[in-house]
């Protein structure tokens, strides 16, 4: 027997503790950060955020920066501001999956891995929508049950798309992901829901690129759009090490200096890749999960994809971040029903791991 089943209150114990675990190192992974853990990025973010309502670029949508000016009404300056969005983005997910008993020790777990504890300590808008992901799965969850109507559904499904669009652009490939399981299901009777939510995301994202991204920038398609920037040999090396470290549960960022420690760093990664393809074959799959993975890996390949003719960063643990949770998700389901509470010492593993990497960075 390779599982062990703690009682209801044992497992509660431990929950808690892995939850104080999660907020004491989302805290101390920017306050023992040299950087605190922030970029030019996320300079650029936080000046958004002071300057608006003057619009002084679209390189990313206004949701993000929205958040952090929301917060210093509350005299909080922009950069404890954007660190506090992200302690609530993780305080949203526990709740909301706790209360809808929705994936909620699969997002303990997930949420507890150091590539995220990184995400909402950092201040980027990737744990923002973070939030927004598990609400579109969720609800179509609902609708794949039958627990809410078509319109019902359209609805709130396209909402969520229009919401994540304004948060990151990248939502766009949230929204052909929704459509293209929507068809490959179309003898299925929940099949236009999915189609037709895509779709109006889709068709906001056009407005939106017309409305607002070429009315305060004229010239963006000239700046970002740039064919053949890289080779499809560097494409597909930067694809498997994004892959790989994305999916390490334990380190999630390679030695840019090379040596022998990043091909345990890949060498892990890669492993875990191999055995979520193993179970993901090997288990029957539920509808919602099915939906989970197929809109993830959609996502993750239009990312490689649009490098060919958008200038963006190499493909990471971040870019991915909102693609990856929904795999990690299911891949915890499948761990669970496997070994039971031993999928814990994975949340546990990771944590230490990033302690030591924290405090040998600071």
């Amino acid at each position: 027997m390779i599982s062990i089943k703690l009682n209801e209150k044992h497992e509660k114990i431990l929950q808690i503790f892995l939850i104080v675990a999660t907020y004491s190192m989302i805290i101390l992974r920017f306050l023992l950060n040299e950087k605190g853990r922030v970029s030019p990025d996320s300079i650029r973010y936080m000046r958004q955020s002071e300057v608006f309502p003057i619009i002084d670029n679209t390189t990313a949508p206004l949701g993000y920066p929205l958040f952090i000016k929301f917060f210093t009404f509350f005299e909080i300056d922009e950069f404890w501001s954007s660190k506090l969005v992200g302690i609530l983005a993780y305080t949203f997910l526990l709740i909301f999956a706790y209360k809808k008993n929705f994936f909620f020790k699969e997002h303990l777990i997930a949420s507890a891995l150091f590539s995220f504890v990184s995400i909402f300590s950092f201040t980027m808008a990737e744990a923002l929508t973070l939030p927004f992901v598990i609400l579109l799965f969720y609800v179509s969850h609902q609708i794949l049950n039958d627990k809410i109507s078509g319109k019902t559904g359209i609805f709130y499904l396209s909402l969520i798309l229009i919401l994540l669009i304004n948060i990151r652009y990248s939502a766009l490939f949230m929204c052909f992901g929704t459509v293209f399981f929507g068809l490959i299901n179309f003898k299925k009777s929940y099949w236009k829901s999915f189609v037709i939510s895509g779709i109006v995301g889709i068709g906001f994202y056009g407005l939106y690129k017309i409305l607002f991204i070429d009315y305060f920038n004229e010239n963006y398609l000239d700046t970002f759009l740039e064919i053949g920037l890289k080779s499809t040999p560097t494409l597909l090396l930067e694809l498997f090490q994004g892959l790989a470290t994305s999916f390490n549960p334990f380190i999630h960022i390679a030695d840019p200096n090379g040596g022998i420690i990043n091909y345990g760093i890949y060498g892990i990664g890669l492993l875990t890749i191999v055995a979520m393809g193993f179970l993901f074959i090997k288990t029957k799959l539920a509808e919602t999960e099915k939906f989970i993975l197929i809109i993830s890996i959609v996502c993750i390949v239009c990312s490689y994809f649009i490098q060919y003719v958008y200038s963006v960063n190499a493909i990471d643990y971040r870019l991915l971040a909102p693609f990856s949770i929904g795999i990690w998700l299911v891949f915890f389901r499948k761990l669970f029903q496997i070994f039971d509470s031993w999928t814990y010492a994975i949340a546990f593993l990771s944590l230490m791991t990033g302690f030591v990497f924290t405090w040998l960075s600071k």
